[in-house]
């Protein structure tokens, strides 16, 4: 009986992976601000810096963690909901990080079944998981993506990045991830011979969300290591990271009441013994 019990009590929350095809356009404080913005929607929130090399999320949010993924690693066997608590550090903001290990060659020591058991364990005392994979799919990164529910591909208007981007989303519809993909285009309304409203049909991608270009702003954010959200809330960066969180959150209410509907549809229609 003590089990059922905590069997109800347990959540079953959401992965969200946020990947770029290229480095240095935002993919980090993307994840860590709309981390930030989820948890104020009195969510339970945990961001796993993926990038297992070379992270920034603790850089990002002014952290100096305790336990990294690594040590994760040495305990995965006896790792529970309960345990794996004992490796993150909680941020002012509610948000629990799970460290990146502090210096590169620890990388090697992170296991394909270590992160996914450690993934598994996170989402069963989280409403949302949000992990800040390396940048391209190789690596652990594609284990992550794999598991993710939702996953946030992050460009901006650079030939470079929209080239790289165009060639990861075609990867993704190709190995059978194209349903759970949505594009993110950062710094949409920056200098550039490229425009935003022709990026969905260059890229074949519907539906883009966007985010604003004040590049003095998040470099500030991440060189203070305050997330915008927390130091800048009424900015219009802010302000697109919240309504992301918002339609992120609506998203998954529609597909959990639609799955309800029709679980009780079909109780209706078939006989019960």
């Amino acid at each position: 009986m003590a089990g059922e019990e905590q069997q109800k009590h347990r959540k079953q929350g959401k992965i969200i992976a946020v990947c770029s095809a290229k480095g240095g356009i935002g993919k980090t404080l993307l994840s860590v601000n709309l981390s930030v913005a989820l948890s104020k929607k009195n969510l339970d929130v945990t961001i796993v810096d993926g990038d297992f090399q070379f992270g920034d999320v603790c850089l990002a949010m002014d952290l100096q963690p305790t336990f990294t993924m690594k040590d994760v690693m040495d305990e995965v066997d006896g790792l529970n909901e309960y345990t794996i608590m004992n490796y993150v550090t909680r941020h002012s903001s509610s948000v629990q990080v799970l460290a990146a290990p502090e210096r590169p060659e620890l990388a090697d020591l992170i296991t394909s079944d270590g992160i996914v058991k450690g993934l598994e364990t996170l989402v069963l005392s989280n409403d949302y998981v949000v992990v800040d994979t390396g940048s391209g799919i190789q690596g652990h990164s594609l284990e992550i993506l794999e598991k993710a529910d939702e996953i946030l591909v992050i460009t901006n208007l650079e030939m470079t990045a929209l080239k790289n981007t165009k060639l990861i989303l075609e990867t993704f519809r190709q190995i059978g991830m194209g349903e759970k993909v949505q594009l993110i285009v950062n710094r949409y309304n920056m200098e550039s011979l490229m425009k935003a409203e022709d990026i969905p049909s260059m890229l074949g991608a519907e539906n883009p969300m966007y985010i604003p270009n004040n590049f003095k702003l998040a470099s500030q954010s991440m060189n203070l290591g305050i997330p915008l959200v927390i130091s800048q809330a009424k900015s219009d960066v802010s302000k697109a990271i919240f309504k992301m969180a918002e339609q992120i959150i609506s998203k998954r209410i529609v597909k959990e009441d639609g799955k309800k509907r029709k679980k009780s549809f079909i109780h209706k229609i078939l006989p019960t013994h």
